[in-house]
């Protein structure tokens, strides 16, 4: 069974000629959840799903919980979605109308995250929002599609959260020999995980997470993500919330796509001109979605 979908890679004429190079945007927006978690959801509930297990739960109350509550109806299992209080609205809306039961508890994620631990049986299987081999195999396959169009990138701009799109991406990259290529891995001031990691040389929590970028506020990033960015070459970013508020406007005139802050993080290297390629140059983005953006969350 397919449950995400082959999604569109656009040469950006905007990008392009602001940036002096070929950019080409990964659309993981079209997904049918809205972002590349359902690619890492699909995986995994499928592989526990033909090993018999009988429903799911997962401690996210973003872009991952929506993905494995899309899987599990899917595959017609149940899942239980556990969510903080911090949880806004929209994506307690989205959890439900995939018809997941959805639960509301503690302050941060890490509290959601124990009790959804404690509710795993013989027959119902935890999903890790970003830490598990299985989420990163499903997200390396965005490289296998990149370089069936015939497109080797010479770079790639990622934001990172917990650090599963930066591990898959890595697998998908080594996977076809490009690993020697730069990986800019883009975090907010308040978000810094992996940029306070690698200034440490070691794992490292952070104290508080915050801003505008809610989907990328893991206090520590996961230890597959620290070892990648530390043994191949990727170059951590900073920016703003409010350049990567500036990105979402701008994308949307541009391409005509709504994106959450988190992916706006991305874009807004490019957009404030952050770094500079050459003009011979194909410069892979990706556009990793938004499931419970709204207009009104990027005015």
């Amino acid at each position: 069974m397919d449950i995400s979908i082959r999604t569109p890679l656009i040469h950006s004429l905007p990008l392009s000629q602001q940036s002096g190079c070929n950019i080409w945007l990964k659309m993981e927006s079209s997904q049918p959840t809205g972002s590349f978690k359902l690619r890492s959801a699909e995986k995994i509930c499928c592989h526990y799903a033909s090993k018999g297990v009988k429903g799911f739960v997962s401690s996210s109350g973003g872009n991952a919980g929506i993905a494995v509550a899309h899987s599990g109806r899917r595959l017609g299992l149940p899942v239980t979605v556990v969510v903080p209080e911090t949880t806004p609205a929209r994506a307690r809306q989205l959890i439900e109308m995939e018809g997941a039961r959805l639960v509301v508890h503690g302050k941060v994620w890490s509290e959601a995250n124990d009790y959804a631990l404690s509710l795993v049986t013989d027959e119902i299987v935890y999903v890790h929002p970003f830490d598990n081999p299985l989420l990163w195999e499903g997200i390396s396959t965005m490289v296998d599609e990149v370089i069936s169009e015939g497109l080797r990138p010479d770079a790639v701009i990622l934001s990172v959260g917990g650090g599963s799109m930066l591990s898959g991406i890595a697998q998908g990259l080594e996977k076809h020999q490009l690993g020697h290529i730069p990986v800019y891995a883009v975090e907010t001031h308040g978000t810094a995980s992996l940029n306070a990691s690698l200034n440490a040389g070691k794992l490292v929590r952070l104290d508080k997470v915050s801003g505008i970028a809610t989907t990328l506020a893991a206090s520590q990033v996961c230890e597959n993500a620290f070892n990648v960015a530390s043994r191949m070459n990727v170059k951590s970013m900073l920016v703003s919330d409010l350049e990567a508020l500036n990105a979402c406007r701008r994308f949307l005139d541009d391409h005509r796509v709504l994106i959450e802050p988190a992916c706006g993080v991305s874009l807004s290297l490019l957009y404030e001109h952050k770094i500079r390629f050459n003009p011979a140059n194909n410069v892979l983005v990706i556009i990793c979605g938004g499931a419970s953006v709204t207009l009104e969350g990027i005015k």
